[in-house]
């Protein structure tokens, strides 16, 4: 049997209110017959206490049936094993969870099986296990079949033993879990947990011999940038989405916004609301979210951003922030996968900027290289270092920063100066290269960077002080003009990502300051490093060696 779980055509779709579901039940009997017991379940909360197949909206059925209908009742396995499903507040999530564990507690075979819920806190653990006891509770037959007890928030079989659980995320309560289903609720709320893919690892670790079983994550967006495993699961479910990674056991169901609607905007206006909440009209009340958005608005950034996670999906990052600097607006479409061996190759000059490097903070570095074919064509590369205080001091940031790490973008030193031998060595690797004119740095940042190259031979004259606050202002709108022109090509690294989505601007009389207490915590020490970089670099300064550089390009300076 062949299948794919792509949905190349997401866009259409979404925006057309057709169902994201990629492909047809693989066995549709199987499908069928677990729909049937979906839909007999009550809620308890709605007037009437309706069954789910009487209010339920169509995507809600697809999706059990793409669950259910993965299942191959002749070998005992389910094909399909994992489910992402991505969609915005209030748009069931908690009802949709408990109901499906429930259902693959009634129609399960295997004796003793177990059935999980993971939620990040013991409230969010409550929401999910809620709507399951009611609806065992509503339906006599199941209230005959089932033990509740709400103190444990289990719901067991009585006559095979198997059980349905739901437990808050603990390394204890979920060691030696042998679980046959699991599902992850409020993905997102791990994302800052640096134990939460040991904790999936072992909560999973019993379909290994469960070949039945099946993983759910459901979740809406973060009110921060995704991080750990909620940002990893994301992008993974997104490509295979896409058809860029080919998996048919993964099946993502992401309801946000098509790129189009991220770049114009478009995305803010109440009638695009409903591309992110299926339910809009039933469970998402029409006059209350519309209120709420504006209610969102008018209280500030803060709280519109917040809204636009969780009502409507968007992603925190480079689109969301209305202080946001004016740069971020073009930076990914500058992204053309440039390396330092690149703007080595094809540059005439560089300059470097450096920034930061407290304790609490990153230390950032800036290779910018001017094309020597081109003059009006910039490179630019990054890098990062952050000593372990950082990451006590900044506990929610840890995820982000163990995520760059393993980016390659971001270095956790081991011990005090490796950073600045690190941060030189590359520095002299520049300097072999006879392309580095001049080096910009903070002049009331720290001295370590600077003394060390002092002792390396570099002259005073060399290491130049970029003065900052308003003085950066020229900086600032340079780079936003080249970013602008497509002519400030970078590495499109997930560590400037993140730091150029932090960076927020603030508007004095004809200035723009960008600094880092209007930043918060976000970090933004690799930004500032590229404002000192293009504050040399717009100086034209004339190369170190240029014959010897041209002659090797075969071109000629006018």
């Amino acid at each position: 049997m062949i299948w794919s779980t792509a949905c190349k055509d997401w866009r259409e779709r979404i925006v057309a209110g057709k169902s994201l579901v990629p492909c047809d039940p693989l066995f549709p009997e199987q499908a069928e017959m677990a729909l049937s017991v979906f839909k007999q379940l009550r809620v308890f909360d709605i007037f009437g206490q309706p069954t789910l197949g009487e209010i339920s909206r169509p995507w809600v059925f697809d999706l059990v049936k793409a669950i259910f209908g993965g299942y191959d009742a002749e070998t005992g396995r389910q094909l399909i094993m994992e489910f992402l499903v991505h969609v915005s507040k209030k748009n069931t999530k908690s009802t949709i969870s408990g109901a499906l564990m429930l259902t693959a507690l009634i129609i399960n075979w295997r004796p003793g099986a177990e059935f999980l819920i993971l939620a990040p806190t013991i409230e969010v653990a409550a929401n999910s296990y809620t709507p399951a006891r009611w609806m065992v509770k509503l339906d006599p037959d199941l209230d005959d079949l089932f033990h509740v007890q709400d103190h444990l928030k289990m719901i067991t079989h009585r006559e095979n033993g198997s059980i349905l659980k739901v437990v808050a995320a603990d390394g204890k309560t979920v060691t030696g879990k042998k679980a046959s289903v699991v599902l992850i609720d409020e993905l997102h709320a791990f994302g800052n947990n640096p134990h939460a893919e040991d904790m999936f690892r072992e909560v999973r670790g019993g379909q290994t011999s469960r070949p039945e079983g099946f993983t759910i994550y459901l979740t809406t967006q973060s009110d921060k940038a995704p991080a750990g495993v909620f940002a990893n699961k994301l992008s993974y479910a997104r490509k295979v989405r896409d058809g860029l990674i080919d998996d048919p056991g993964f099946m993502p169901i992401l309801y946000e916004f098509p790129e189009s609607y991220l770049k114009d905007e478009s995305y803010r206006l109440p009638e695009n609301f409903y591309i992110t909440n299926p339910n809009l009209g039933a469970s998402v009340d029409v006059p209350f979210i519309e209120r709420e958005w504006k209610t969102a608005v008018e209280a500030g950034e803060e709280s519109t951003a917040n809204f636009l996670a969780k009502h409507l999906n968007v992603e925190q990052g480079l689109v969301l922030k209305s202080e946001r600097w004016a740069g971020a607006d073009c930076w990914k479409e500058n992204s053309q996968g440039v390396t330092l061996d690149e703007i080595l190759e094809k540059s005439d000059v560089i300059t470097i900027g450096g920034d930061g490097g407290g304790l609490d903070d990153l230390l950032g570095l800036c290779v910018l290289g001017r094309d020597a074919v081109d003059q009006e064509l910039w490179r630019a590369y990054f890098w990062a270092w952050a000593h372990p205080v950082a990451l006590q001091r900044r506990k929610e940031l840890i995820t982000t920063y163990q995520d760059l790490k393993a980016a390659g973008d971001l270095v956790i030193v081991a011990q005090i100066g490796q950073d600045i031998n690190d941060f030189c060595g590359i520095i002299e690797h520049c300097e072999d290269s006879g392309l580095l004119e001049r080096i910009g740095v903070d002049p009331s940042g720290i001295a370590d960077p600077v003394n060390q190259l002092k002792l390396l031979g570099y002259e005073d004259d060399r290491i130049i002080g970029i003065s900052q606050g308003w003085r950066l202002n020229s900086a600032i709108l340079d780079t936003e003009r080249k970013l602008a022109a497509g002519k400030l090509h970078h590495g499109g690294q997930k560590l400037m990502n993140w730091c150029i989505g932090n960076a927020r601007q603030e508007i004095k009389g004809s200035n723009r300051y960008i600094t880092k207490q209007a930043s918060g915590t976000g970090k933004i020490d690799p930004v500032i490093a590229l404002f000192n970089a293009v504050a040399l670099m717009v100086l034209n300064p004339e190369p170190r060696n240029p014959v010897s550089v041209y002659e090797t390009r075969g071109v000629r300076r006018i």
